[in-house]
């Protein structure tokens, strides 16, 4: 019998889940999400101090998606984890953009972070994933900051006036950057 477009398209869920770190978390969440016969499309895991976080997103058809709905409700109540689902569709590349990587390095201080995203949005710059991590340096104790950004570059904009710009930025707040294209 044909199903309906609606229930035989592909549609997409995107799965946040917070809880205390504990052994399993991750294998728990992927086996909901194999059992209900969806599949992982990209993936963010982490322990952030003591806590588990992981976002998804993940594909399967309309029935699939609402198994694992229902799936998700009972691992949260099982391992007292803070789920939250969207509905949303594939992930959809800006037109006429060019995809950078950022990288960067640095004494820690405040406001790195607010630094950086405002320098790229101001310029319409979207960050397409940003992973950051303050530190102490082994040997000498002193506590540093490192970050790693993937962006979409308007085809419009002028590459070398935006990375010179960057580079102002860097020595303004004394970073060590680095920006360039994504290969492959």
């Amino acid at each position: 019998m044909p199903q309906s477009p609606r229930h035989s398209r592909s549609t997409h869920l995107l799965i946040s889940a917070m809880g205390e770190q504990q052994p399993g978390l991750l294998d728990h969440l992927t086996r909901a999400i194999l059992d209900s016969g969806c599949s992982v499309q990209d993936s963010h895991m982490a322990v952030l101090g003591n806590a588990f976080t992981a976002t998804l997103l993940v594909s399967g058809n309309w029935n699939t998606l609402s198994k694992l709905d229902g799936a998700l409700v009972t691992l949260a109540r099982q391992q007292s984890l803070d789920v939250h689902t969207r509905r949303t569709g594939p992930g959809q590349r800006e037109g006429h953009s060019l995809p950078y990587s950022v990288d960067v390095i640095a004494l820690d201080q405040p406001g790195i972070v607010h630094q950086l995203v405002g320098f790229f949005s101001s310029r319409g710059v979207t960050i397409r994933e940003m992973n950051s991590q303050a530190y102490t340096a082994a040997h000498s104790s002193t506590p540093m900051f490192t970050a790693h950004l993937s962006v979409e570059i308007p085809a419009t904009e002028h590459i070398a006036s935006l990375r010179e710009d960057f580079l102002d930025l860097c020595d303004e707040l004394n970073l060590d950057g680095v920006i360039e294209p994504i290969k492959g």
